[in-house]
């Protein structure tokens, strides 16, 4: 279940960040954590239906698709370690993945592009990606050493939030006036989506009580619905960032994203369907539980959820 104090990371510069931002930004380092030797036996796979099942099975179940969104609980060291076991797995079976990546925005491909092709080094490819221990956690590391080393390219799939940003005060009309360099580096949705996805981004934001809405602590509807705009171009964005990796060849497209962006058939996966309806989609939800059974909330949450112990379950 998602949990509340995610919330506070929605504050960014002056304003509020929709929710896909608290990954870019630096979270609250947690305490060292002994990964597992082995985390494909650690965690613990249900799939749709909420049947046990294992990491051969899952895998088989996933590697065919022409579009993987693994969601993630953000920063929880085994759920990481299991997605870059994942893309490991991937890089192995299939001829051309992508890694595409919820935490880089697409003004920061270049960076990504430069030390993958060996232009920077890492220290370099840092400092110009702005990458920090904090919003750089060893797991998403991994996977781009793994991309690197295998010569598979790493996609920077986010809108810039300097852009997002704009969509709080104005909508979307005056990025739309905006030049194509700069249109380049964001996509707005055709229509805003109705239907679970908003119904859950507004309940989760309604009871929300972290100092910044009205009276009681929550949030005012008008405030909701000027996120939700922003949360709605990021997934209009990573939607497209995967059908640009698929029409050049690139299958699986491979998305490590926040969970609420994918749950539940979310915003992204919506989006993307909307635009690709030919594309064959798998999702994975990690889910900061160490529970012996699923629970009833988590069934249907994805194609497989994956319960990688306890944590702060920030997957937004």
């Amino acid at each position: 279940m998602l949990k509340v104090p995610m919330l506070f990371c929605l504050v960014l510069g002056l304003g509020l960040s929709a929710l896909s931002g608290c990954a870019a930004s630096t979270p609250t380092r947690r305490a060292a954590v002994s990964l597992p030797d082995r985390p494909r036996q650690a965690v613990r796979i249900f799939d749709h239906e909420g049947n046990p099942t294992d990491w051969e099975s899952m895998l088989a179940g996933v590697s065919g698709a022409d579009v993987i969104v693994i969601g993630e609980t953000h920063s929880h060291p085994l759920g990481l370690e299991a997605a870059a076991c994942l893309w490991d797995d991937l890089l192995a079976q299939r001829s051309a993945p992508a890694l595409l990546l919820e935490f880089f925005e697409r003004d920061q491909q270049v960076a990504l592009d430069d030390y993958l092709t060996g232009v920077t080094d890492e220290a370099a490819f840092r400092k110009a990606a702005g990458r920090n221990d904090g919003n750089y956690p060893p797991g998403h590391r991994r996977m781009v050493e793994a991309a690197k080393a295998a010569g598979r390219p790493v996609i920077a799939a986010n809108a810039p939030r300097r852009y997002v940003r704009k969509t709080k005060a104005d909508g979307y009309d005056d990025l739309l006036k905006l030049g194509p360099e700069q249109r380049r580096l964001f996509v707005v949705p055709d229509s805003l989506l109705s239907g679970r996805y908003r119904d859950d981004f507004f309940k989760l934001m309604s009871g929300s009580d972290h100092g910044m809405g009205g009276e009681g602590g929550e949030m005012p509807p008008e405030m909701i619905e000027k996120m939700y705009r922003s949360q709605q171009m990021w997934d209009a964005t990573m939607a497209d960032s995967i059908d640009r990796a698929s029409l050049l060849g690139n299958r699986p497209a491979v998305l490590v994203v926040g969970r609420f962006h994918a749950d539940q058939d979310g915003g992204t996966i919506q989006l993307l369907q909307r635009a690709r309806p030919d594309l064959t989609v798998r999702s994975l939800s990690m889910v900061a539980s160490d529970a012996q059974e699923i629970a009833e909330e988590d069934r249907g949450r994805a194609d497989y959820v994956l319960y990688v112990g306890p944590g702060d379950d920030e997957g937004m």
